[in-house]
């Protein structure tokens, strides 16, 4: 298999926080928005990511494998509780 080389400028590799995911889809297209979820109510998208539907199923098999490998080694990921069971 040949190495795959990839690139990233300054911004993109400093990354974009993000505590609220929003995903949608069409018939060709899943719409992955990332979002800032603010104290003082509302949230600000920070990053889509428009993709097809093979690699949105490819992107759910990776992290669900990333999840498992972190989850071996730091042991189990708590679920996140709703505020209003809280």
């Amino acid at each position: 298999m040949n190495e795959l080389k990839i690139d990233i400028d300054k911004d993109t590799a400093m990354g974009r926080y993000s505590n609220l995911a929003l995903f949608s889809h069409t018939k060709n297209e899943f719409v992955l928005d990332f979002a800032l979820l603010q104290p003082q109510g509302g949230a600000l998208v920070v990053s889509r990511v428009i993709t097809s539907p093979q690699h949105a199923k490819a992107i759910l098999r990776s992290l669900a494998e990333n999840v498992a490998r972190y989850e071996e080694t730091f042991g189990p990921i708590p679920e996140p509780v709703a505020e209003n069971q809280a």
